[in-house]
């Protein structure tokens, strides 16, 4: 059976989408920490991160690595924070979102309903970025 991310990478639920490669894509969390708030997710449904092939890894880190560095850059924020939970979705993922400080890490501070309006131009001010960041052959249109 098919992750809920397996159903967003393929078009059959609807995500925000600011990175795709052959690898992996990264779209927006529909429950994030801050706007801007990414998921950085292999196209392969892989459980545990353990589980991932260090290759697989090293790409979902240099793909979350860019993500942090357009947030910051767009965001104003001071860093980029990052985790890797995996509780939530039986599918590994590494989330990357602007972070000013430790109190921007606790996930019962995530917003529940997001204004659909600034998740919009969140996701397109990073894909604005990592386009100037050089990274425009991994990030769609829309």
């Amino acid at each position: 059976m098919s992750t809920v991310f397996t159903k967003i990478i393929q078009g059959e639920l609807p995500g925000r989408f600011v990175w795709q490669d052959e690898v992996c894509v990264a779209f927006l969390s529909i429950a994030p920490l801050a706007y801007g708030h990414t998921l950085v997710v292999p196209r392969q449904e892989i459980d545990r991160w353990t589980d991932a092939d260090a290759s697989l890894v090293a790409h979902l880190m240099h793909v979350a690595h860019r993500i942090g560095k357009a947030q910051v850059e767009t965001f104003g924020s001071q860093r980029a924070g990052l985790t890797i939970a995996g509780f939530e979705v039986d599918h590994l993922h590494v989330h990357v979102w602007p972070s000013n400080s430790m109190a921007d890490h606790d996930f019962d501070r995530a917003i529940s309903a997001p204004d659909s309006e600034a998740m919009d131009e969140a996701a397109e001010k990073l894909r604005v970025a990592l386009r100037l960041m050089g990274d425009a052959d991994s990030v769609p249109s829309d």
